[in-house]
């Protein structure tokens, strides 16, 4: 017999001898949650302390219209993979470069690339901080450095939205809403000497009037992809712990022109492309147009989505030929009671597993984000939880301890029935629990959601997902222990800046083999039926 070019069937063989290997060293199921203590995982002071900001530091004078953007320094997880921190930079902080007036120079800093402290000489003029509810202190403490020396310190962000009046110590002023509209109109006030303490818009203005990111202020080298996109603001959806739900915060669903998008993807030469969007799938009519201008691009994309787009399967196929090769999905939980609970409106959770079936079918892979310690989890949860997503082969999987955010009906609710444990934002990273659970205690929560990471991510668990077409398994296989056990690898990538350096050859892979499956599917007139054709996703 002779074999065939592809190669198939010997490489078929060996793949059966791994197999067998594989199950040998590495199939040793993971014990019940609270059976045993969890191992303390590794990881490096700092990853988890902010560099110094040193009171006596000799600063350089201030340069007028010099306009410095930062994104500050917030803990990490050791449980989950340090990599998700340097997949694509945070999209505010390049939009307001965009609408800086062409006389200022623009600075970017991003503390979590480990590059140490931000900029001091000269100082700048202006200084613009997001604010988020974790790293809100380490926000604070960067104003009031700046501040000291003469800076003008602006905030924006989320939780400057949620809690104006404990930002507004630390600021010169406060955007409040879009700051993509207040941004041009807050430095005409600095340059004019009449700055105002707050400034407030609405999202209700033409989305597609927004002005292209700056991404050449961005250090390719430190992230994955420096393309992240945003189509669409909102979100269909309003979970009561979703930070959408948040007072104050009015954001109708908007639309950006599907070529716009797509012309923005292909002027920044990158191969692979992550959305941002709440909800890309919000408007499915859209969401077809959309792919429609991705498609001629030949490059592929991840996004968020909801689990109900699978409703239109023709739009999943519409993904796929457009370049889509990985979708986050919020199951959020497996129980249709605590999903009523939170007022997510989505299909029966008894549906989940055709509905990923689905997505597999189109080569689409699934991360699926699954929140724990509602008020139907037991203790079971986790161990229950772990299966289906071995079951169904989802190929990555994102925990998140169910936390309150303030001014959400969730915090309302948590603080009425006294079951908020304590105010220190810093805890609200979806990795401690900071309120009192219906049926387990705080530390029996977090105990879980840190068995279940472990489980996740053990050799026997990332097996069992593999995809069933053999063909995907390698290149599953190295992003899966590049991506999920690799922490020590990942630190010396960020901290050497070698993020783009390793990952964009594997990315670039997965493009190619996905540009060949489209092809083959394009020429498929009947809808698949078989999940013969998964490719990696690259994330």
């Amino acid at each position: 017999m002779e074999w065939g070019v592809s190669g198939e069937p010997p490489f078929r063989f060996l793949l059966t001898l791994f197999t067998l290997y594989y199950k040998v060293l590495f199939m040793t199921q993971i014990p019940d949650p609270f059976s045993q203590a969890i191992a303390k995982r590794w990881i490096p002071a700092e990853m988890v302390t902010p560099p110094r900001l040193a009171p006596d530091l000799r600063v350089g004078p201030i340069e007028l219209r010099y306009v410095l953007l930062i994104n500050p320094f917030y803990p990490k997880d050791a449980h989950a993979s340090f990599g998700k921190h340097v997949l694509t930079p945070t999209l505010a902080l390049s939009s307001f470069a965009a609408t800086t007036p062409e006389h200022c120079r623009v600075g970017y800093w991003d503390e979590n690339l480990l590059h140490g402290r931000p900029l001091y000489d000269p100082l700048p003029e202006v200084v613009g901080i997001t604010v988020h509810l974790t790293f809100s202190r380490r926000a604070y403490e960067l104003a009031d450095w700046y501040r000291k020396r003469g800076c003008k310190v602006i905030m924006g962000g989320l939780h400057v939205l949620s809690c104006p009046d404990e930002c507004a110590p630390h600021a010169d002023a406060l955007a409040l809403g879009d700051g993509v509209q207040l941004w041009p109109k807050i430095l005409q006030d600095v340059e004019a000497g009449r700055l105002q303490s707050r400034y407030i818009a609405t999202y209700e203005n033409d989305y597609c009037d927004d002005p292209s990111p700056r991404r050449e202020i961005l250090p390719r080298k430190n992230f994955l992809t420096t393309t992240s996109l945003i189509a669409t603001r909102g979100c269909h959806n309003r979970c009561g712990f979703c930070y959408l739900a948040t007072d104050g915060l009015r954001m109708p669903y908007r639309m950006r022109h599907p070529q716009q998008v797509a012309a923005e993807f292909a002027a920044d030469k990158q191969p692979y492309a992550v959305f941002i969007d709440n909800n890309l799938g919000s408007r499915r009519d859209y969401l077809h147009q959309l792919c429609a201008a991705l498609r001629p691009l030949n490059k592929i994309w991840s996004a968020a989505v909801t689990i109900d787009v699978t409703d239109d399967p023709s739009l999943i196929r519409h993904m796929a030929l457009a370049g889509c090769t990985g979708v986050f999905i919020g199951f959020e939980s497996l129980s249709d009671n605590n999903l009523a609970d939170a007022h997510k409106k989505t299909p029966k959770t008894s549906d989940y597993a055709r509905r990923v079936r689905i997505m597999h079918d189109y080569g689409i892979q699934v991360n699926g984000s699954f929140v724990l310690g509602f008020d139907h989890d037991r203790k079971d949860v986790f161990a229950q939880t772990a299966d289906w997503i071995e079951e169904n082969r989802l190929e990555c999987a994102t925990f998140h301890i169910l936390t309150p955010y303030p001014a959400t009906p969730l915090f309302r609710q948590m603080e009425e029935q006294g079951r908020i444990l304590h105010k220190d934002w810093s805890l609200y990273d979806t990795g401690h629990a900071v309120f009192k659970p219906k049926h387990m205690s705080p530390e029996e929560l977090e105990h879980g959601y840190a068995w279940i990471y472990q489980r996740l991510f053990s050799h026997t668990s990332i097996w069992k997902r593999r995809p069933e077409d053999w063909r995907a398994v390698p290149l599953y296989l190295a992003m899966s222990y590049l991506y999920k056990r690799s922490n020590r690898f990942w630190h010396q990538l960020i901290k050497h800046d070698l993020v783009h350096t390793v990952w964009n050859p594997l990315v670039e892979m997965t493009r190619w083999r996905h540009v060949h499956y489209r092809r083959r599917l394009a020429r498929e007139a009947a809808p698949v039926t078989t999940s013969g054709h998964i490719v990696s996703a690259g994330v």
